[in-house]
């Protein structure tokens, strides 16, 4: 069985960006991924990239893919990791397809967000249905939202949007906000923030765009005008397949400034890691690091 160099797990923003650095150190090796942009492909516009003052998510994406593409990188596309095993000082992973051996690996799976698995959410999905404030939150200048979750990743959102909205709905299931005290006490001292607990999200309508979301609270059914409704129920990293590094609590690679994680010759970059912030930038940043320092340990390290 061929023995790669190294074998890049997700073509997102991380694996994209280690598989162009692979490619400049004239390294052998091959990604493998269900698709070509991670959650870069369905994000809405995009003003936070270094060198594009605005651009799509499926723009960026097409930019991406043509990078790879001027540097040859070997893709192996629609192909899931399902497994990955240390075997002396070789890495076995195991795909929905096939098996592959490899000196590295870089884990760089990303993270889907957790839906809500109501009517609408698939339908309006990047037509006012957004998961991430921080990316899209500016589109929605002066029109009414509401944010799903009662998290910090809900208050930040909230935060970030009840500056730019003349309101905010926040729909959370829980009896009551659970984030952080001093971010609780920002959101509820607002006269433009509404919170709705103990209230769980029935069904979002519209027509070419999100109109209305549909809520259920203590038995009482409401219906709330809004032109985007921000999903921050949270994030789960794509790391089931991995079972030999460490994870935190939340299901995160676990990662030091090296990209390194708790097993040699495996590395891991990107939102599936503990890296703290989930930017498209900070994820190509962490995948350029990953790959590096992949190529320094294959220059190290003896193989036997």
């Amino acid at each position: 069985m061929k023995i790669y160099d190294l074998i890049i797990l997700g073509a997102g923003p991380a694996g994209i960006t280690a598989s162009v650095y692979a490619a400049r150190k004239k390294m052998d090796f091959l990604v493998l991924s269900l698709d070509v942009g991670g959650q870069t492909a369905w994000s809405g516009d995009i003003e936070n990239y270094t060198g594009y003052q605005f651009i799509t998510g499926p723009e960026l994406t097409l930019k991406f893919e043509e990078h790879m593409k001027a540097f040859s990188a070997p893709l192996n596309m629609p192909e899931a990791a399902q497994d990955i095993q240390k075997e002396k000082d070789l890495i076995k992973v195991t795909t929905d397809k096939n098996e592959y051996i490899s000196k590295t690996i870089i884990i760089a799976t990303g993270k889907h967000p957790r839906m809500l698995n109501v009517p609408g959410e698939k339908e309006f999905k990047n037509k006012g249905v957004t998961y991430c404030a921080t990316c899209d939150g500016p589109l929605f200048k002066g029109k009414k939202v509401a944010v799903i979750g009662g998290g910090n990743s809900a208050l930040d959102a909230t935060l970030q949007l009840m500056k730019i909205s003349p309101k905010v709905y926040i729909i959370n299931i829980a009896s009551s906000l659970t984030g952080d005290p001093i971010m609780i006490e920002s959101v509820e001292k607002s006269d433009n923030v509404e919170i709705f607990n103990s209230s769980k999200v029935k069904e979002i309508t519209g027509d070419k765009f999100v109109k209305s979301i549909a809520i259920e609270k203590e038995g009482k059914s409401y219906s709330l005008d809004v032109e985007g409704i921000f999903i921050e129920a949270g994030l789960t990293p794509n790391s089931e397949f991995d079972k030999i590094t460490k994870h935190n609590e939340y299901g995160e690679v676990i990662v030091n400034c090296h990209n390194s994680t708790n097993i040699e010759g495996i590395f891991a970059a990107g939102d599936v890691t503990t890296v703290p912030e989930k930017q498209i930038i900070i994820a190509c940043g962490e995948g350029s690091k990953a790959a590096l320092s992949a190529f320094r340990y294959l220059l190290t390290h003896r193989f036997r």
